[in-house]
């Protein structure tokens, strides 16, 4: 490649704007423009010149290819409903397409999910339709197969066996991982537990688009009043025999 450097008027002092025309190939003639910083570091795209310099330059009028500045009265745009058509620099403007912009696509860049959990992330610019959650990973608790809980002792813990009404829904899932599913899900979650509203076929074909991450991994039941007094009638006699420990 053939290389120009020269200095750039549109930027900061320190740095140098570089040009490489292609000898060869089926791109031969044309220009690749990048940008040298003054601690060396180069740029290669008006995206990432704008997260190097922060928000102390402003990059509005910047012409990437010129390393100019464009004065509004030389700009001639077209305006439509949220977007606009830059004919000087013959980019498309969205408003909506906020920094950061995915870069795989050089016509039509895509919004990319920021997800920040460390306090120290920081990016130019939040997300307008509020603040993200990271993706839950479905049928987690199959990792957990085949690890036994214990006792100080060292003893392992009995599982606990599921009601007969209480039907897992799932590939190839054990009593275990339902159970580990409704634990996660009393723990974790802050809706009612119901179980999953689809039926087990149609989970089978597409589980990923059909799984509710917010319910086990159980078919939909219905807790009746009789269920209720059973349950209580536990209850009440676990805390007797617990009183009575506690006196002796």
């Amino acid at each position: 490649m053939e290389k120009r450097t020269g200095n750039v008027p549109g930027l900061p002092p320190g740095w140098i704007r570089e040009e490489c025309v292609r000898q060869c190939g089926l791109s031969a003639g044309r220009t690749d423009v990048y940008y040298i910083s003054p601690e060396g570091v180069r740029v290669r795209s008006k995206p990432h010149l704008s997260r190097y310099l922060g928000e102390t330059f402003d990059l509005s009028s910047f012409d990437f290819r010129t390393g100019k500045i464009i004065s509004t009265s030389h700009r001639k745009s077209k305006r439509h409903k949220g977007s606009s058509y830059d004919y000087a620099r013959g980019i498309r403007q969205d408003a909506n397409l906020a920094l950061p912009i995915r870069q795989t696509a050089s016509i039509f860049k895509q919004p990319v999910t920021v997800i920040r959990n460390h306090p120290t992330s920081l990016t130019k610019t939040d997300l307008k339709h509020g603040p993200q959650e990271p993706p839950r990973q479905l049928f987690w608790e199959k990792r957990l197969q085949g690890l036994k809980a214990c006792d100080s002792t060292e003893e392992l813990i009995q599982s606990l066996e599921l009601p007969k009404n209480v039907l897992g829904i799932g590939p190839e899932l054990t009593t275990e991982n339902i159970l580990q599913s409704i634990s996660a899900a009393l723990h974790l979650g802050n809706v009612p537990i119901v179980g999953q509203h689809s039926s087990k076929n149609t989970l089978q074909k597409n589980p990923g688009v059909h799984m509710d991450t917010n319910q086990p991994h159980i078919q939909q039941l219905i807790v009746s009043d009789e269920d209720i007094k059973k349950q209580e009638s536990k209850v009440t006699e676990a805390r007797r025999k617990l009183q009575d420990i506690m006196k002796s």
